[in-house]
């Protein structure tokens, strides 16, 4: 059983700073992908940035250059730093692993509010 255990979400003013972590425990043995997802009210949920294992990392536009992904193997564990916050970013994110053997892991979501 493999389970995701997220971190880090909360109220933040716009133009500040949150950092998300995820910790995968269990029977992981190799991990092809990491990554964060989130999802709007009312949105379909979508890619915020991930990282393929010999592939690379990816964000998508309207994050690039204010979020950093990053990923610590020997504890299985994906960050997301997020600066310069805007009130659009306000949603749940979703951490997100595939496994090597094509496996998916959902975390249960952390709420990110950006309000003044």
């Amino acid at each position: 059983q493999v389970q995701l255990v997220e971190s880090g979400g909360g109220l933040v003013q716009p133009g500040g700073s949150l950092r998300l972590s995820c910790a995968a425990s269990g029977s992981i043995f190799s991990i092809n992908a990491m990554g964060w997802y989130r999802q709007a009210p009312g949105k379909e949920r979508e890619l915020v940035a991930r990282i393929r294992t010999r592939v690379g990392i990816d964000y998508a536009d309207s994050v690039k250059g204010r979020f950093t992904i990053s990923r610590d193997n020997a504890k299985n564990t994906v960050y997301l730093q997020m600066n310069s916050l805007k009130p659009e970013d306000t949603a749940v994110y979703y951490c997100r692993i595939v496994a090597a053997l094509g496996s998916i892991y959902w975390g249960q979501g952390t709420q990110v509010t950006v309000s003044s």
